[in-house]
């Protein structure tokens, strides 16, 4: 008796739909491998090149420099100190947002992200001129006789997390508000029937369903911190020294390409386990759809 070689038509049509998205994520597929993964095993494999052979001592310098050491905390430092400040600014905005009517959400949500118009490099610079010796800020504190001398605000690693804060805060304040958005008016008023307190509806409520915005925004806002160069060579006078100003230093001045190579690939695995972390705390898909 023969077997029939009919292959199920449902069979063929998933066949045929598979092979069309892989055809359309192709391009995409060529980029993503071209500019970030091709790049990236090429800056693994710097980091163990010296002089044209195998070698760990870039890597070694990690234990035996305290340089690499005391960059490494005041770059953590400073980028924690940024996520809690931005959190701290973007939760009360994002949550006006949400609850404001459609009209004053556009309005909130434009202000927020206007800056991003303007480079990052101008609102540097604009940061230090308004937080220099006689800038906006000294005069108009001593205007209100709040201070007897002017502050020192740059120069420093004051005036890093102030613009450092102020650049990264839409960062936090649209995740925070896509994950406000999705959480239902009606549990909050069934909170205020049975006898709940505003206050204790939102921190018996709504709080705890804002959460994976909080934590995708934390999260976003501490890696964007890490990596940050413009601002903190700008306002930080020298005096403040992060992870990519150490790279920079390696590449411009001593041509050690290894060097700062394996610092980037330390970077990278400390950005990797952040998100590991993250996804711990909460599922990368709930913190993605913020909900």
């Amino acid at each position: 008796m023969a077997i029939s070689s009919a292959v199920d038509p449902s069979v063929l049509h998933e066949r045929r739909e598979q092979r069309l998205i892989l055809m359309l994520l192709a391009p995409a597929l060529l980029v993503v491998v071209g500019l970030l993964i091709v790049p990236l095993c090429w800056l693994a494999w710097q980091s163990f090149r010296q002089d044209g052979g195998f070698t760990l001592a870039h890597y070694a310098r990690f234990v035996s420099d305290d340089v690499y050491w005391r960059t490494f905390l005041q770059t953590f430092r400073i980028a924690f100190v940024v996520t809690v400040a931005t959190l701290l600014l973007a939760y009360p905005v994002a949550y006006v947002a949400a609850s404001a009517s459609h009209r004053m959400s556009i309005l909130i949500l434009a202000m927020v992200i206007l800056p991003f118009w303007t480079s990052v490099l101008v609102r540097s610079y604009a940061w230090l001129i308004l937080l220099q010796r006689r800038g906006l800020v000294n005069s108009a504190l001593d205007g209100m006789g709040l201070i007897d001398q002017p502050l020192i605000l740059v120069n420093n690693e004051l005036g890093t997390v102030i613009a450092t804060t102020h650049i990264l805060l839409p960062f936090m304040v649209l995740p925070l508000y896509a994950a406000m958005q999705k959480i239902p008016a009606d549990l909050m008023m069934a909170g205020s029937s049975l006898g709940g307190s505003p206050a204790h509806v939102f921190w018996r409520v709504f709080l705890p369903l804002s959460l994976p915005g909080v934590l995708a925004g934390t999260v976003l806002v501490f890696v964007l911190a890490l990596g940050f160069y413009i601002t903190p060579e700008l306002l930080g006078g020298g005096r403040t020294y992060m992870v990519s100003m150490l790279v920079s230093r390696n590449i411009e001045l001593y041509s050690e390409w290894g060097a700062a190579s394996s610092i980037s690939v330390v970077l990278l695995l400390c950005v990797f386990g952040i998100f590991r972390l993250a996804s711990m705390i909460i599922p990368f898909e709930r913190i993605m759809g913020a909900r």
